[in-house]
């Protein structure tokens, strides 16, 4: 399970790990995310997107418990924005302690993803 790329935002204490996998189905990508809520136990909130098919005619975004709309919907924006697809973005939150509130969360979210993603053009 080794990402292809790999980007990180720090953001009031709170720490944002960012990883691209390449995946070909759902189930890949649900074992890609049960694995890394295994290896980040502590952490707050595993999110992610993906996009997949010739079309990206399979899409899904996930919060994982933070407010409505605040990850997935930025991760996956991103995923679209870069016309991606058969990818998918994780995103590992560490709690800082301090609440970044939902416009906070969506660039926290969006600015892990891109950094990520830039990774790809290197």
């Amino acid at each position: 399970m080794k990402p292809i790329s790999e980007g990180i935002y720090k953001e009031k204490g709170s720490r944002f790990l960012s990883f691209v996998h390449h995946v070909e189905s759902v189930d890949e990508a649900k074992a890609i995310v049960s694995a890394y809520k295994k290896e980040h136990h502590k952490a707050r909130h595993v999110c992610f997107a993906y996009r997949i098919g010739a079309n990206s005619e399979i899409y899904r975004g996930c919060d994982d418990g933070e407010p409505a709309g605040t990850a997935g919907k930025p991760i996956l924006r991103q995923l679209e924005t870069n016309n991606l697809t058969n990818t998918m973005v994780v995103v590992v939150r560490y709690f800082g302690g301090t609440l970044l509130g939902t416009g906070g969360l969506v660039r926290a979210y969006r600015a892990a993803t891109e950094d990520a993603i830039k990774g790809l053009c290197k």
